[in-house]
């Protein structure tokens, strides 16, 4: 399923913290970027539009501990992942709380 414009927008507000966010259509969802680097997605994989940050091999630890899904699909009949997690669900509720994730998925863009 397509992601929203107006969920993507939202995201972009969200995130503004680590400076001026772009979305850009990729994939039927949206990459969203700052500063030419692409710090998250948004994307449906099934259970509903998903804010999806960068992480890396030092940051997953901390999205694990919050409970947050790793980017999982299935090509080919084959379950890939790669280094993007949902956003925590209370940094959803406003900028101030999604700025320390920002910040890190700013990091390991």
């Amino acid at each position: 399923m397509a992601s929203t414009t107006e969920f993507a927008d939202y995201c972009c507000e969200l995130l503004a913290s680590v400076g001026p966010c772009v979305r850009k259509r990729m994939f039927g969802g949206f990459g969203i970027s700052t500063g030419g680097l692409t710090l998250a997605i948004v994307a449906d994989l099934g259970q509903g539009e998903t804010l999806w940050l960068k992480a890396h091999e030092e940051t997953r630890a901390s999205f694990e501990s919050a409970g947050c899904r790793r980017f999982t699909y299935t090509a080919k009949g084959v379950a890939r992942s790669i280094d993007y997690y949902s956003a925590p669900d209370e940094a959803m509720e406003s900028p101030q709380l999604m700025a320390p994730w920002a910040r890190q998925a700013l990091a390991c863009a």
